[in-house]
């Protein structure tokens, strides 16, 4: 385990900050058939391809350490261009928390049908600054980062509460809208629909998705004859 980084807005690496003060360590895609299992899982809940997961992030929060809040998409163009952006998370949490530790998501809508079964009085003041979920062994929660239109939802940014009594473990699953690696070439077909849609006219028709930009390609530029 090291300390925590987080992603730099302009360079896109990582750097130490106190915003973040967990500590963490990756496990490699597909290291041992219980990782393998787990993202086949992951795959099959988020109807996202194992291949545009990154490796997994193990994390650990001692007591009074946090993540203030933070957005899980990319801001800098270097990560942007390297996978797309992150989707999806996954959180998968390893431990209970005798307190605090809660994930906070403040800018978040409440739906009128969400009921849950921990009382305010069960949280920590973070915890209730907005939406919030306490960290329960087993447990897991996915949540969406980006518009079906595949643009930021600023709405997603969420912070990890600190921890007050107890020490929190967690898994993290970050998936994003574009097969990891595939930027080195970016005349492909990334879906098998590709040249069915460009046959229909879906190129001219839905250019963002289909051809995409110089920064940000699209899913079937080879179909669109980009190439």
């Amino acid at each position: 385990m090291k300390r925590s980084a987080v992603t730099d807005n302009e360079s896109g690496e990582g750097k130490l900050s106190k915003v973040r003060t967990s500590s963490e360590m990756f496990i490699p895609k597909g290291k041992d058939p219980v990782v393998a299992g787990i993202e086949d899982k992951i795959a099959l809940w988020t109807f996202l391809p194992e291949e545009n997961g990154e490796d997994m992030q193990v994390l650990r929060y001692e007591q009074g350490q946090r993540y203030d809040p933070y957005y899980d998409y990319f801001v800098d163009e270097v990560n942007i261009a390297e996978g797309g952006h992150r989707i999806a998370t996954v959180l998968l949490y390893l431990s209970d928390v005798t307190k605090g530790g809660e994930t906070v998501f403040p800018a978040a809508e409440e739906s009128p049908h969400h009921s849950s079964s921990t009382s305010d009085d069960d949280l920590s003041g973070c915890a209730k600054k907005g939406i919030s979920v306490k960290p329960r062994k087993g447990d897991a929660l996915l949540f969406f980062s980006l518009y079906p239109n595949a643009i930021p939802d600023p709405s997603s940014v969420l912070g990890g509460c600190p921890v007050i009594e107890g020490e929190k473990w967690l898994a993290t699953k970050w998936i994003h809208d574009k097969t990891l690696g595939s930027a080195g070439d970016d005349c492909i077909d990334e879906n098998e629909n590709c040249e069915r849609w460009a046959a229909s006219g879906e190129c001219s028709r839905y250019p963002e998705y289909m051809v995409g930009t110089p920064k940000s390609p699209g899913y079937c530029r080879r179909s669109c004859q980009l190439c």
